[in-house]
């Protein structure tokens, strides 16, 4: 392994991001090369670019695309090699697939979307080893971890192993299959033009998607709930339960080689508690008692669902161990502030990462979002109600339109202090407004569509938050082209 060292006090950054050099007190960062590609990015800048967000995700536009830019280099198609046995094929499609070679064939560690991503990575593994694959493990049943199993197998069947829960990944909220089918293509910016994509968050914005599931091959093997030791292949490997992103989740430790596949419960960003293509709640309290334990092997590598591998046993146990206690005190936050009585609006703007954690570059929003988990956080534990009798049963949006109109002086005079918002770059309160409008008969609410497009387009330019900016450029292209109803759902 050859290395590199990256001094984030020679780098040249613009001037938001270099005034922020104390953050790190001008510290070196080593980064390593792999043979075929980097296994870790260039940390000091992310820190520094952290930085300037404070816990949220919006920041100057150069900004936020010089960060979304660096994390691509999370994704950068290639085989990392992590053991003397164990590769990881990255920007294959979205999701990770690892082989582990044994004394008569190989283990495939998740499947990637469908055939077509799949076989290529497959053909690169081929590179390390031509053996015959013995199993198939599947850390949970999200579809870009399923899809292309038959890619990797000949003719001989291999087992396939996964959880007693496996294919519980999404609960059971099937009838409303057809809008969160439209909130995914808008989360992954899926439409988005080459112009406006940049990736998403994990992953590259491009992927190969029209063989979905057309690989998967049924498990044939159950992990108990108890967890799975065993041999495979000649390899000592075990399988521990531990639900997070999915209830169907588990993670690999491979004893001798010091690897841990940790599935899709750690990756480099902030975690996606909550997903807003729509999700049943994800029980996050589960989530960080799981990468604890995680954290409790000390593992030399961690292979994440996600983004490259973590190596070096101080790196990869401390990535852990501040994943866990990063998303906990999120939990334990907003329960404070839920007993506190104050409701998810609020707490959604207080509730930040401890000052030690929210520089740390595998923590940075780029796919999950702080505000977004205590809102989900919120509802899971005690549903949509805020407990303020205000919100009991609030007004009919037409309705409270009008008195909104009522109270700045008319419908023109609203519609001016929406145009005055958007003027004045208070692009949120804009927004808002622009929902107000749409409402009124006597308004223009093609202006208002218009402002709301502006709005949303400037909201984009400023997040780093992947799936936040692709859902903004995806509904703004949305009410442009029209498809989108005339009050905009």
């Amino acid at each position: 392994m050859q290395h590199k060292t990256f001094c984030i006090t020679c780098r040249k950054t613009s001037r938001p991001i270099s005034q922020r050099i104390n953050l790190v007190n001008r510290t070196h960062f080593r980064i390593r090369f792999g043979r075929s590609l980097r296994t870790t990015i260039l940390l000091g800048f992310f820190v520094l670019a952290a930085g300037v967000a404070n816990g949220q995700t919006q920041v100057a536009p150069e900004t936020a695309l010089r960060m979304l830019n660096a994390q691509q280099q999370q994704f950068e198609k290639g085989v990392v090699k992590v053991a003397d046995n164990v590769f990881t094929a990255v920007g294959f499609h979205g999701a990770n697939t690892s082989m582990i070679v044994g004394t008569d064939g190989v283990i495939i560690v998740d499947t990637l979307f469908g055939p077509s991503s799949a076989s290529k990575a497959a053909a690169a593994f081929r590179q390390y080893s031509d053996k015959p694959v013995k199993a198939i493990i599947y850390t949970h049943s999200h579809g870009d971890h399923i899809g292309g199993a038959s890619a990797f197998v000949g003719d001989e069947k291999p087992d396939v192993y996964a959880t007693e829960t496996f294919g519980s990944a999404e609960g059971v909220n099937k009838a409303v299959d057809p809008v969160k089918a439209k909130r995914n293509v808008r989360q992954f910016g899926r439409n988005l033009p080459p112009s406006e994509s940049t990736n998403r968050g994990v992953a590259p914005a491009n992927t190969e998607d029209g063989d979905r599931g057309k690989g998967f091959l049924p498990p044939t093997i159950t992990v108990p709930s108890d967890g799975l030791k065993t041999t495979i292949a000649g390899v000592e490997i075990e399988f521990h339960n531990g639900p997070g992103e999915t209830g169907d989740a588990m993670f690999i430790w491979l004893p001798k080689e010091k690897v841990l596949l940790a599935g899709d419960n750690f990756y480099s960003s902030f975690p996606n508690l909550y997903a807003i293509r729509g999700t049943a709640y994800r029980d996050v309290l589960n989530w960080s008692e799981s990468v604890a334990k995680m954290a409790t092997f000390k593992p030399h590598v961690v292979i994440p669902g996600h983004t490259m591998p973590i190596q070096g046993q101080d790196a990869a146990t401390t990535a852990l161990a501040d994943y866990s206690e990063a998303i906990r005190s999120v939990y334990d936050q907003t329960v404070r502030g839920i007993n506190a009585g104050k409701g998810p609006d609020q707490l959604a703007h207080e509730v930040k990462l401890p000052a030690h954690l929210k520089d740390k570059p595998y923590l940075l929003q780029f796919y999950g979002s702080v505000p977004h988990a205590v809102r989900a956080i919120y509802a899971g534990l005690l549903g949509w109600y805020d407990g303020n009798p205000t919100t009991l049963n609030p007004l009919e949006p037409k309705l409270k339109a009008k008195k909104m109109a009522d109270l700045a002086g008319g419908t023109q005079k609203l519609t001016e202090q929406m145009e005055s918002a958007l003027a004045k770059e208070e692009f949120q309160w804009a927004l808002e407004l622009s929902d107000h409008v749409k409402w009124l008969e006597d308004a223009d609410v093609k202006l208002a569509r218009k402002v709301k497009i502006t709005a949303l387009r400037a909201l984009a330019a400023r997040e780093y938050n992947a799936p936040n900016r692709n859902y903004y450029l995806s509904y703004a292209n949305e009410l442009e082209s029209g498809q989108l109803s005339e009050v905009w759902f």
